[in-house]
């Protein structure tokens, strides 16, 4: 494979991203017998954009997917656009055409790559116009991560940044407030005022936020905790925490 080719496997991933982007593709591998109506999309667009397409046995599926769920589909593409801090202006400018105020996303540190899937898909049900990492101590944009995120990575630009605490900054500037999740405040989530420019920021899986991403925060908040679980998952909180917002701003 190609140094900047991307493999893309399972059906929403690839169906999303032949919809959207179907210049990229390169080449599809599909499971040999399998010709059921969830693949018939794919098999259709393949053919409407003339992408080589050929049936494979479920080994050389799982070898090119690394055993992940491929769920029958495996496509190599050109790789694609990468965000930075260069393009949030342009992105949130987009927004305000259409009457949204900034709405983002900030992960700081988190690595796993099926939490960042699963916040991206999130991201993309509340509405969020962007998620902001940091460039190093992240999770890239895999195909493990398009895979978990069943469609939201062609959505949901992933924007990477040479120093967070700057781009906190820079938003601030423009009018952002931005809430951060730590569990040693007092502030519960459900007490603060969560309408307006907001931007969420999301601490590391176990670690929380580094020091000067919490200390650049506007606020901090924490999930009330009923339970003697001391903590959730980070793309559960986030799904909690963005869906609050979501109900504060209607």
């Amino acid at each position: 494979m190609a140094k900047n080719d991307e493999l893309v496997f399972g059906i929403h991933a690839v169906n999303e991203l032949i919809k959207r982007s179907p210049e990229r593709f390169i080449e599809l591998w599909l499971l040999k017998g399998r010709d059921d109506e969830r693949l018939k999309p794919i098999i259709n667009l393949s053919r409407k954009y003339g992408i080589p397409a050929q049936q494979v046995n479920r080994k050389v599926l799982d070898d090119k997917s690394e055993g992940e769920q491929h769920q029958g589909v495996v496509a190599r593409v050109k790789q694609g656009k990468t965000y930075t801090e260069n393009d949030l202006d342009a992105i949130l400018s987009a927004a305000e055409k259409k009457g949204q105020q900034p709405f983002l996303l900030i992960l700081d540190g988190v690595t796993d790559p099926h939490n960042l899937g699963a916040c991206l898909r999130n991201a993309d049900a509340a509405g969020v116009q962007a998620i902001v990492v940091p460039k190093d101590n992240a999770a890239r944009l895999t195909a493990t991560v398009r895979k978990v995120a069943v469609g939201a990575a062609e959505t949901v630009p992933l924007v990477q940044v040479t120093n967070l605490a700057r781009t906190m900054k820079q938003l601030q500037e423009m009018g952002v407030w931005i809430i951060g999740t730590a569990g040693e405040t007092d502030t519960c989530l459900y007490d603060v005022k969560l309408s307006g420019p907001m931007a969420l920021v999301m601490g590391a899986e176990g670690k929380g936020m580094r020091r000067l991403t919490k200390e650049t925060c506007d606020e901090l908040v924490k999930l009330p905790m009923a339970g003697s679980v001391s903590s959730l998952n980070v793309s559960v909180a986030t799904g909690i925490c963005l869906f609050e917002i979501v109900r504060q701003r209607q």
